[in-house]
């Protein structure tokens, strides 16, 4: 019998995968390819399939939607860090400290995190976060002040930024 449960919720940048174990959230993230292929690719990485339960991730639907309707602006949910380990999960714990609606660089996040010289290091990080949204990895630019990336869409990544600017009006 395995922990690990998942579902999918519906957003407004596309369904979002949710997956959980005992200790908290493993990954949640927006996906745009098949399902199978990405439960296939989680589980890899687990050693465990994930078997689905409406409830995986307790509240956490009820939370995304409050943020997406511009209501909440932190997540209170527990998170299993077992696929974040040394200066990935220093740097990701640092980027939760960047205030909603605000934004901060790759350099910034270094050095909040413990390495100043670390910045290509933190775009990796937020590149392969597990934790889309929660962690607010969209509210980390380019020190030009450039979107970059978002896993390659960069139009997700603006739209999670105007969300939470528009909140803050």
């Amino acid at each position: 019998m395995t922990d690990i449960s998942f579902r999918v919720h519906p957003s407004p940048i596309g369904d979002i995968l949710i997956v959980a174990g005992s200790e908290g959230i493993v990954t949640l993230h927006p996906f745009d390819g098949p399902l199978d292929a990405e439960l296939a690719r989680i589980a890899l990485q687990l050693h465990a399939v994930p078997v689905p339960d409406d409830d995986a991730g307790g509240d956490i639907d009820v939370q995304l939607d409050e943020y997406f309707d511009g209501e909440r602006r932190d997540f209170d949910v527990e998170l299993d860090w077992r696929l974040v380990a040394g200066f990935r999960r220093s740097a990701l714990e640092a980027v939760r400290d960047i205030p909603y609606g605000e934004t901060a660089g790759y350099g910034e996040v270094a050095i909040s995190a413990g390495s100043p010289g670390a910045a290509r290091a933190v775009g990796t990080a937020c590149a392969t976060t597990p934790f889309s949204i929660i962690v607010p990895v969209h509210r980390v630019v380019r020190s030009d002040g450039s979107l970059g990336e978002y896993g390659g869409h960069p139009e997700v990544k603006r739209y999670l930024l105007d969300l939470e600017r528009a909140a803050d009006e």
